[in-house]
């Protein structure tokens, strides 16, 4: 009768470790959640400043042609929830440090402190990537890709409704009396950009976020290569499998344009490459401390 008495207690005193864990996990996740809640309502009530923030690309690029910066809403509901995205965006953006701290705190007890000493770097160099990524992408990639889809415009480059363009319009008809050969001088359609906010903002936001995950790679590889679950000779090995898989990943998170996609490419291949050779120096440095201990 004791024998069986005590089974009962035994599966109680293994599973309460569980249940610490799953009360642990649940705070952690609460924090988490609520950081990103607060973050994404700060965000709404200064989306203006936000969304001005992330259009100065493609102004910039219009007024190298002489354009007026302007986009529109084609639907009634669609400024709602371009604020929305940007408070999402903002948001995911303002609560990444603090999710990264709340699942250091959740795993830090269990690691050895050299475990914890090896950890740490990484989840330092986690937001740091992504910001470098999303600065890239922001600075370098997004005023280079809007400066190339913007010379695909032809004609009078003016929106219809644009009062600089009435003026010109009419000063070209009262001259046309005058000079009536001069109409033909420009036969084709005329081509302007007239972007749509909801578009604009979707399109400047992929780039953003694709390029800062993407720079999370060697950070995650490496510290793979640090726990030895791959090493530099295994991921140079499937380097082949490694391009299509980038190439399938940039054509989901890039628009459906071939040049973006190479970009994006180019960019995760590059440091899929970096993660090779920082899990080879990780290698070395294991094998001569090795040597050193023998």
């Amino acid at each position: 009768m004791a024998t069986k008495t005590a089974k009962p207690d035994d599966i109680d005193d293994s599973s309460a470790p569980l249940i610490e864990h799953l009360k642990e996990l649940r705070t952690r996740l609460i924090w988490s959640v609520l950081a990103f809640v607060v973050a994404m309502v700060l965000c709404y009530f200064v989306w203006n400043p936000i969304f001005d923030f992330l259009t100065q690309p493609i102004c910039h690029a219009l007024e190298k042609r002489g354009q007026t910066c302007g986009l529109i809403l084609l639907k009634l509901q669609e400024g709602f929830f371009v604020a929305m995205r940007i408070a999402f965006f903002g948001g995911f953006v303002l609560a990444f440090p603090v999710v990264g701290y709340q699942l250091w705190r959740f795993v830090a007890p269990g690691l050895y402190r050299s475990e914890k000493n090896a950890l740490l770097p990484f989840l330092v160099a986690s937001p740091v990537m992504f910001l470098l990524g999303a600065a890239f992408a922001y600075y370098i990639i997004l005023p280079w890709a809007f400066d190339f889809f913007l010379g695909f415009q032809q004609g009078p480059l003016a929106l219809p409704d644009d009062p600089a363009a009435a003026a010109t319009a009419a000063t070209a008809a009262a001259g046309a009396a005058v000079a009536p050969a001069d109409a033909a001088k420009e036969p084709w359609a005329g081509i302007v950009f007239q972007g749509s906010v909801e578009e604009y903002l979707t399109l400047t936001t992929k780039f953003i976020l694709a390029f800062g995950l993407s720079f999370q790679l060697p950070v995650a590889l490496t510290l793979m290569g640090k726990a030895g679950l791959v090493s530099s000779e295994g991921l140079a090995s499937v380097r082949r499998y490694a391009v299509v898989v980038i190439l399938v990943l940039a054509a989901m998170v890039t628009p459906p344009d071939v040049i973006s996609q190479i970009v994006l490419f180019s960019v995760i291949y590059g440091l899929y490459e970096t993660s090779i050779f920082l899990v080879r120096r990780i290698e070395r440095k294991r094998a001569l401390e090795e040597q050193a201990d023998v």
